[in-house]
């Protein structure tokens, strides 16, 4: 394959990754003016918060905004560095470079966001460094080159401070190297908002699921390591509307994904039904 046609195919890649229609999203403070200064200033960034608050939504509706390809990439501790950087590939008789989803950004220009960055190997996320300082490079080790960062180029993460451990956190070398957007539940208001239109509920019901997850946040670290997040609320919701009974909704969507306990089930359920 040739250079030009490399780079024609490249683009077409990236078409791929561009989001058609707008995504629903509520602001729920300043983050849409943060991320715009960040990206006219080429500054990488990182969104912390628990999941399901509405980072990767977030995102999402961002890319839009902006005419941006959005390549998402779900971190996890089998990713190697050539999964995001690229790699050769046997072509007939010879070997030709891909690049990967990180490199294909870099390249062509657009966001590459990758989701819970502390899932993955302390080696793949060193490779992510020189793209965070004022060389905006990455070096490709394979082929023996540093490629330079378009100006369209932005890098984002996700971190969840919740899952950190000993063993797997996101290290200060890291950290320091972008600025932070911390994304936390909607309050209220706005989450009954988001659930009517995203489940399709009346008031009454998105405004029942908000108090019980509501209920079941402070429960946190008391028997729960994670609150319910207002991604399940919008399962429950879209089952409600499906016919099933309000309870029921709640026990499928809300309780079994977040707990196998069987005293900490009952406990919840008994919150559901003081509420429902």
């Amino acid at each position: 394959m040739t250079h030009v046609n490399a780079i024609a195919a490249g683009e077409k890649r990236m078409e791929e990754f561009k989001i058609e229609s707008e995504p629903f999203y509520l602001p729920i403070n300043d983050e849409i003016s943060l991320f715009n200064i960040a990206y006219k200033n080429q500054l990488p960034l990182m969104l912390k918060g628990p999941t399901g608050c509405g980072k990767t939504r977030f995102m999402s509706y961002m890319a839009y905004t902006l005419g941006l390809p959005l390549i998402t990439v779900a971190c996890h501790e089998d990713l190697t560095t050539s999964d995001l950087v690229g790699r050769y590939l046997l072509d007939g008789g010879s070997t030709r470079w891909q690049d990967g989803p990180l490199a294909l950004a870099v390249r062509h220009g657009g966001i590459c966001y990758l989701d819970e960055i502390v899932e993955a190997r302390k080696d793949t996320t060193v490779a992510i460094h020189p793209l965070t300082d004022d060389r905006r490079v990455l070096p490709l080790e394979k082929k023996g080159q540093i490629m330079e960062a378009t100006d369209s180029f932005m890098l984002a993460i996700s971190y969840n401070p919740g899952y950190q451990t000993v063993l797997k956190d996101l290290k200060q070398s890291t950290k320091q190297r972008f600025i932070t957007i911390e994304f936390d539940f909607p309050e209220a208001s706005l989450e009954e908002e988001i659930v009517m239109r995203e489940a399709g509920v009346e008031r009454k019901d998105a405004a029942n699921l908000r108090k019980v997850a509501e209920k079941f946040r402070a429960m946190k670290n008391r028997g729960l390591d994670e609150g319910v997040s207002t991604r399940l609320l919008i399962y429950a919701g879209i089952l409600i509307r499906n016919g099933v009974a309000p309870r029921r909704a709640c026990s499928t969507a809300m309780i079994d994904p977040i707990t196998d306990d069987p005293d900490i089930k009952k406990t919840l359920e008994e919150i559901v039904s003081s509420i429902i």
